[in-house]
């Protein structure tokens, strides 16, 4: 295999820049750079050169084969933070022979080698990619392998099943102990139960995941380019008295308290003979369908449509007209915070339900695990057992212990290059 290279931190001017190589001759080639390093996981003050050229005076640290992340012979260099210096080491270690990192190839090697299945690859891409603490914290579940663990306990139960299947046939002319086919039952259905479970919170733990959407809907003028400003707390959506000006949807990307929110400013509903003004507010309502929660913004707290019983009902402009319900001012900014609360409140309870199951290709691996194990006592045992074999063949899909292959390229090309 290659030994390749790549920038391990954000390219740019920086304190520390961190050169990561990965492969067999990574030791070798660092040592014609910085000389003998004699510890490994140790670091060492060393200077860099390139023939009578000095790079830069380094730390070096070297990692063994089968103690470093992926898994190979690995060394890191860690620069000072200048584009220059950089390219240069880069320069010098093309001339060894060093090949520069493709994306997410030192992850990708790493679940080649073993070091890491599947499901906790996919849980670094989410961690690496992630914007908020909630995210974070369902990313770090993934990466410490807590579903790989989950996997493997209903793997054993389904080999217990099994063998236990496979016992009843060898032996079927001798006495068998009766409990036997009840265990096997027993086995399955806690493992169905288990996978019901998982596939349940599915749709929650991939909002949470990708993050939500709020739609802020009602009729022109309500004052939803004024709430979604007030939100941003700068000037983000354009804000006039003349209808129809808000046309194509604005997106406001934040933070609500560690569950990453994405607040959709839609075009105004209502009928419109101006072609343009009704493209965007059909957009605007198929979109608002589609999000995770609606706010129906309107001057009396009711805009004429009921579309989900979640929905928020809001009263606009509470500083200029009084009324019922709950209601705000984006101008002065009254009851704004309310209604962030009311907002969190709603998607906390959505997110309540996450699981450790976030992707669909996982997903669809469970539903075939669970579908396999729909088997009663009439079947032959032969087919029987086919059917567990099976189940906890798409349990080892999963998590990458079996069948990969058709996966790697679309996950890890998700990764940024260096990781």
């Amino acid at each position: 295999m290659d030994t390749i290279f790549a920038e391990a931190t954000p390219p740019g001017r920086g304190g520390v820049s961190v050169i990561r190589l990965s492969g067999p001759d990574s030791h070798a080639v660092i040592e014609t750079l910085a000389g003998f390093l004699p510890e490994a996981r140790r670091s060492y003050l060393r200077a860099l050169r390139d023939g009578d050229d000095l790079i830069d005076r380094a730390l070096v640290i070297r990692f063994d084969e089968g103690e470093s992340f992926t898994g190979e012979q690995v060394a890191e260099i860690h620069v000072h933070g200048a584009p220059v210096i950089v390219n240069r080491l880069n320069v010098a270690l093309i001339a060894r022979g060093v090949r520069r990192a493709e994306a997410g190839e030192f992850t990708r090697r790493a679940f080649l080698n073993g070091m890491m299945d599947l499901a906790e690859a996919e849980g670094l891409a989410d961690l690496l990619s992630a914007e908020t603490e909630a995210q974070r914290k369902l990313a770090m579940r993934a990466t410490e392998g807590e579903l790989g663990k989950q996997t493997d306990v209903l793997r054993t139960k389904l080999i217990r099943a099994g063998a236990l299947i496979e016992a009843s046939i060898d032996f079927a002319d001798e006495e068998v102990p009766e409990e036997v086919p009840s265990e096997v039952f027993d086995l399955v259905r806690d493992v169905r139960i288990e996978i019901e479970k998982m596939l349940f919170s599915y749709p929650a733990t991939e909002r949470l995941r990708q993050g939500y959407e709020v739609a802020i809907i009602g009729p022109p003028n309500a004052g939803k380019s004024t709430l979604i400003n007030r939100i941003a707390r700068r000037e983000l959506a354009l804000v006039s008295d003349t209808a129809g000006t808000t046309r194509d949807i604005i997106e406001l990307h934040t933070d609500l308290r560690g569950l990453p929110v994405t607040f959709l400013d839609t075009a105004g509903l209502r009928d419109s003979l101006d072609p343009v003004e009704a493209m965007g507010i059909s957009r605007a309502t198929e979109r608002a369908k589609e999000a995770d929660l609606r706010i129906h913004l309107s001057a009396d707290g009711w805009d004429g449509v009921n579309w989900n019983e979640d929905d928020i009902r809001v009263r606009s402009k509470a500083d200029l007209v009084n009324g019922e319900g709950l209601a705000i001012s984006a101008e002065t900014g009254a009851g704004v915070a309310d209604l962030l609360d009311l907002i969190y409140d709603r998607l906390k309870a959505k997110a309540s339900r996450s699981g450790l199951v976030g992707h669909k290709r996982q997903a669809e691996s469970l539903s075939r695990a669970y579908t396999c194990l729909d088997i009663d006592p009439d079947m032959a045992p032969e087919l029987m057992a086919e059917s567990i074999r099976q189940a906890a063949h798409a349990l080892a899909e999963m998590v990458g212990r079996v069948g990969a292959e058709d996966f790697l390229d679309e996950i890890f090309s998700s990764f940024c290059i260096g990781k």
